[in-house]
């Protein structure tokens, strides 16, 4: 049996990323089951408003009540009558879908060369389509998957959420996995 290098995988790295192209876009666009997560804010335009008058200087993350420099008592009496939160804020102007799916894509690539970097040290040439499979599903499963828990654990993001998060990287990590197993060099 021989070694597999990188080199000898650029095809299912390539072929996995638009395999999980086309999977992600058939999961937000046709399936649509994440994007129930996305809940509109009552009073969006005021919300908008406030926000803008802040004139918050560079997008980015902000949360809120902050945690450095306020005593403990308020810090814990802000915490308590709410509301507590995380913002987003982007850069105003149009979104550019073309833009995001290219890094989309850069992204899934990134996945694959890992995913090839990790099966490549794992499994020689010839192994199997199955135990390929489960080792690149597994690396993809995770590189897609695992980073939402924290989220909830520390960020507020919901349980359904990350549970649905789970079950699309599952899916994407099948897609990528089940390349990698029909392109493993014989």
């Amino acid at each position: 049996m021989r070694d597999v290098t990188l080199p000898m995988l650029w095809l299912p790295i390539i072929l996995s990323a638009v395999a999980v192209m086309i999977g992600s876009t058939v999961i937000w666009m046709a399936l649509k089951y994440e994007n129930a997560e996305w809940k509109p804010i009552p009073g969006e335009d005021a919300l908008r408003d406030a926000v803008r008058k802040l004139n918050l200087a560079t997008p980015g993350q902000y949360i809120f009540p902050h945690m450095i420099g306020q005593s403990p008592d308020l810090l814990a009496k802000k915490m308590e009558e709410g509301p507590v939160g995380i913002l987003l804020v982007k850069k105003a102007g149009k979104f550019s879908m073309g833009a995001a799916l290219f890094q989309s894509f850069i992204y899934y690539l990134i996945v694959g060369v890992f995913v090839a970097y990790v099966t490549s040290h794992a499994l020689p040439a010839e192994t199997q389509y199955l135990r390929v499979f489960q080792i690149a599903g597994s690396s993809a499963f995770m590189a897609y998957g695992l980073a939402l828990i924290p989220e909830a654990i520390w960020f507020g993001r919901t349980w359904k959420s990350v549970i649905k998060g789970l079950f699309s990287a599952l899916i994407l990590g099948c897609l990528t996995a089940g390349t990698f197993g029909w392109l493993w060099p014989r």
